[in-house]
């Protein structure tokens, strides 16, 4: 595939930043005149106008199978790959050798929630959700351990959207 670039000539006289001022004046007065609207949040928490993306990245959730055990099975991919370093897996494996973690735990205070975590997972086990009401009293409820990552209801993020390739 052929790259165009287009060359553009430098102006040849001194050039006057009035207009550019002025056409930034224009927009931002534009913006003033504008009507404003507001969401009464608690009780309303979207409109036609205004819904949270099913892209939005909040909140982590961990699927459970059919039994209402963990999807993980402690590969360790997850704490490899995040950025912020706030993920703690300690694997462990019972009789059959099947692998589980014995302790799972997410620091959100330290995540920035990117969405590697759920790209990596072979299992498809842990998920961003589009959660974000979580506020705390106390600090060290925001480390989320398995069974709460487990208890987590909301539905999940769609990172990525193969019907829509540029991300509209």
């Amino acid at each position: 595939m052929a790259i165009n670039v287009k060359l553009m000539k430098r102006p040849e006289r001194d050039v006057s930043y009035l207009r550019a001022s002025l056409k930034g004046m224009a927009i931002t007065f534009r913006h003033l005149v504008a009507p404003k609207w507001t969401m009464q949040y608690p009780e309303q928490k979207s409109t036609d106008d205004y819904t949270i993306s099913q892209r939005w990245r909040g909140t982590h959730r961990m699927l459970t199978d059919e039994q209402g055990r963990a999807k993980c099975v402690a590969c360790g991919l997850c704490p490899q790959i995040c950025p912020a370093n706030c993920i703690k897996l300690v694997p462990g494996e019972d009789e059959e050798g099947h692998r589980y973690p014995l302790i799972y735990e997410i620091d959100e205070f330290r995540c920035v929630f990117c969405g590697y975590c759920q790209e990596v997972c072979p299992e498809e086990a842990i998920h961003v959700g589009v959660h974000y009401e979580n506020s705390e009293y106390q600090r060290g409820r925001f480390v989320y351990d398995l069974e709460r990552l487990c208890a987590q209801t909301h539905p999940v993020s769609t990172l990525w959207d193969p019907s829509d390739p540029r991300g509209e």
